[in-house]
């Protein structure tokens, strides 16, 4: 595997490539010897922050993880990837699609039902028209960090969403 480390607004040490190297290079059972990892390193005020990107094959594996210690956020975003991994492999399978970056062992192994992705419980509800604004107050009325809603402006879809410092994000679809 090819390792890409950088840093923002820190200089990145010996032993933190060597410890990306080591956590992340478990990863390699998974890829072939030419797949990439992009890894960014930086660090805002107590927050040590990592983020990881694979590319394989039209998708994109990534994980951001941030702790007070680089070393612990290295080891989150290594379990992150590799729980994303499995599910990803299981895509590749049900889809009969060619693996890409990923090894066939990997491919041919086993996988944990522990990993599906289960839903447990449908909600229907009515969604009336209303507006961006109208909606947030809704979220807050009902306790809510998001909010979905039929927007009156745009006649389509959009979700409502709870930022910190008392803001608020408005989804809204874009197709392709």
């Amino acid at each position: 595997m090819k390792f890409t480390i950088s840093g923002k607004n820190l200089e990145v040490s010996e032993g933190l490539k060597s410890a990306i190297r080591d956590k992340l290079g478990k990863l390699e059972r998974y890829f072939t010897p030419d797949t990439e990892i992009i890894v960014t390193l930086s660090v805002e005020k107590e927050r040590q922050k990592i983020e990881v990107t694979i590319p394989v094959r039209g998708n994109i594996i990534r994980s951001e993880q941030v702790s007070n210690d680089m070393y612990v956020s290295i080891d989150l975003v290594e379990e992150v990837i590799e729980r994303q991994l499995r599910k990803y492999k299981e895509k590749i399978i049900e889809r009969h699609q060619d693996g890409g970056n990923f090894k066939q062992e990997f491919l041919d192994k086993e996988t944990d039902p522990l990993d599906e992705v289960k839903i447990i419980r449908t909600k229907h509800f009515g969604m009336k028209p209303m507006y961006p604004e109208d909606a947030c107050v809704q979220m807050e009325l009902l306790g809510h960090n998001f909010f979905v809603f039929y927007n009156a402006e745009t006649e389509e879809v959009n979700v409502v969403y709870k930022r910190k410092g008392n803001t608020y994000g408005l989804i809204e679809p874009e197709y392709s």
